[in-house]
């Protein structure tokens, strides 16, 4: 062996460029795409409980305004009354886009612990409210910001977990508005006559805490933690499918709630009494639960435009071929079953269409963007 070989340095090796320039291996691949499994069947129920405890009492407003309009507020309008739901349901629809973003950085928890904490107060101010500016700030815009808190990141999460039964899934969590609607108007009317104003809102506080605790304990997302966008995601808006859905989404808008809102005092102008008009409220929104569940299977056979489409159009033809002629209680109990039925899958079948021509990790702010646009037709009609 020669002197220079026994005193080579180390150092003095030759390195192969291309193995130093050569790409770090891939990091390995994601876990295989489960439908549903545990965690997803936990999300639809906490997203039920979620909704049962927001929509139900916003489905229940018309219960509110016909109590108002005979007590605390009687002295204004029902048009000015109205206004009270309008602002929340408005400030539940702008609220979409920020809290859509927020789910897609940072996931549904606490988001929904913060919507359980702001809906529970919102109703216990409500209790307390005597004025009519108190009622447009604590169930008006108070209870709007905690509704979208907990609607939004509940739909989002839940939509992560499915693909092939997405509309079933997101149908089914919707089901929970309806059975909120059911049980509230009645649950109200008794309330109000039996214990007074004030503590009947405060149980259906306490009965939307536990639901919230609920939400929070086992609603999840598969999604990834992410980084907070924009507001608006632009993209999104370059993209005509999503466009045109937005655009037909906000003109259906411009009346689905009147019936709504209108259907009990309407009642009471037709001679029906206090408790069978509270109940038309009730027939309407359980015939929103079995509409949101079965119309939700259906479209994932069928597919979920064709579903979604023609029970649009239906509910447009219903009210004004029956409700405007509708002057009796069979009459009115008819339109309202069949009005609750497609207006139950009207609003299940919103999301899942939007999920349809979403990317996975911009289905939250995809979903609260369109609910943000719709609310300026809304608003712009409902209350005049």
């Amino acid at each position: 062996m020669s002197g220079s070989e026994r005193t080579a340095s180390p150092t003095s090796e030759h390195v192969d460029p291309e193995k130093s320039l050569a790409p770090p291996s891939p990091p390995p691949s994601p876990p295989p795409f489960v439908e549903g499994g545990l965690r997803g069947y936990m999300t639809v129920l906490g997203a039920f409980f979620a909704l049962f405890s927001t929509f139900g009492q916003s489905m229940s407003f018309g219960s509110f305004q016909s109590w108002y309009s005979q007590n605390q507020l009687s002295p204004y309008t029902a048009s000015e009354i109205s206004w009270i739901g309008s602002v929340q349901l408005c400030v539940f629809f702008v609220s979409g886009g920020l809290v859509g973003r927020l789910f897609d950085a940072y996931g549904p928890t606490l988001l929904l612990a913060s919507g359980t904490m702001i809906v529970t107060f919102s109703l216990m101010m409500t209790s307390l409210a005597t004025k009519y500016y108190q009622f447009i700030l604590a169930q008006g815009f108070l209870f709007g910001i905690g509704f979208g808190l907990l609607f939004f990141p509940s739909m989002g999460a839940t939509a992560t977990h499915f693909t092939k039964y997405r509309a079933t899934a997101i149908g089914i969590a919707g089901a929970g508005g309806s059975v909120g609607g059911v049980i509230f108007p009645i649950m109200l009317q008794r309330l109000f006559n039996n214990v007074g104003f004030g503590w009947a809102v405060r149980i259906s506080a306490f009965i939307c805490l536990a639901s919230g605790i609920i939400a929070t304990a086992t609603v999840s997302s598969r999604l990834p933690r992410g980084k907070p966008g924009p507001w608006i995601d632009g993209s999104s808006l370059k993209d005509i499918n999503y466009a045109l859905f937005v655009s037909g989404s906000a003109l259906t808008a411009l009346g689905i709630f009147v019936p709504m809102y209108y259907v009990v005092p309407y009642a009471r102008s037709s001679h029906i009494s206090q408790t069978l008009a509270f109940g038309t409220l009730s027939v309407m929104n359980a015939g929103g639960t079995f509409g949101s569940t079965l119309l939700s299977i259906m479209a994932d056979h069928i597919g979920r435009y064709n579903t979604l489409v023609p029970s649009a159009a239906l509910m447009g033809i219903l009210t004004l071929s029956l409700w405007f002629h509708a002057h009796n209680l069979v009459a009115i109990m008819t339109y309202s079953v069949f009005y609750g039925f497609l207006t139950g899958g009207w609003f299940a079948l919103q999301n899942s269409c939007m999920a349809q021509i979403s990317k996975m990790e911009k289905i939250g702010v995809r979903i609260g963007m369109a609910y943000s646009f719709i609310a300026f037709p809304y608003v712009s009609l409902v209350s005049f």
